[in-house]
């Protein structure tokens, strides 16, 4: 019963992984404003959606291959390749392959907690949200002096893709847990 259980939540968990790697993780937008007494100019400096697919494709136009290459090992591949290891132990009926699957699964488990960290790494972007600057500086031009109050604000939001990448990584690892505890590979006999 555990295993058809595990087995559902990681068909469950892949659902969730789709979208949690092709939606917007987060939206960031960073605003430049000066006021030169009373007059202003404002600038949108960044102002972009990012999911870790379009965050690894960034990253790799961007020459920062290890990070990319990491990000996307770790995020994308790792997971790919637990469930669909997860999913041969499901249907193997040798014990033998079922139990030599299910500890691999186990020890890239450990290995998979990196899709946690890319998590942890994009709360640490999040927390900019409403970071505000403010610069007053005064210029002196022809024997007038000027004003400057120059100004940027970032702003930062949760996109729909963290929720469901969150949603991934919990049953993937509850799903792990119930497909690998020692209770589920052990066959119980009954003797009369």
């Amino acid at each position: 019963m555990k295993q058809h259980v595990a087995f559902a939540l990681n068909i469950i968990a892949i659902g969730l992984f789709i979208p949690g790697i092709t939606l917007p993780m987060f939206a960031l937008n960073m605003e430049m404003s000066a006021l030169l007494n009373a007059a202003g100019i404002s600038s949108t400096l960044i102002d972009k959606e990012l999911s870790i697919l379009n965050t690894v494709q960034e990253l790799w136009e961007g020459e920062r291959f290890l990070v990319a290459a990491l990000i996307f090992l770790f995020s994308v591949c790792v997971p790919i390749l637990k469930t669909i290891l997860m999913s041969l132990a499901y249907f193997t009926r040798n014990i033998n392959v079922r139990r030599n699957l299910s500890q691999f699964v186990s020890a890239i488990g450990k290995w998979s907690m990196a899709d946690v960290f890319v998590v942890a790494v994009f709360l640490a972007i999040l927390s900019t949200n409403h970071a505000d600057t403010l610069s007053q500086e005064t210029l002196t031009l022809f024997g007038f002096t000027l004003g400057i109050d120059i100004s940027t604000q970032t702003l930062s939001a949760v996109g729909d893709g963290f929720y469901y990448f969150v949603g991934y990584c919990l049953l993937s690892l509850l799903a792990s847990h119930i497909a690998t505890s020692p209770y589920t590979l052990i066959p119980i006999r009954i003797n009369k």
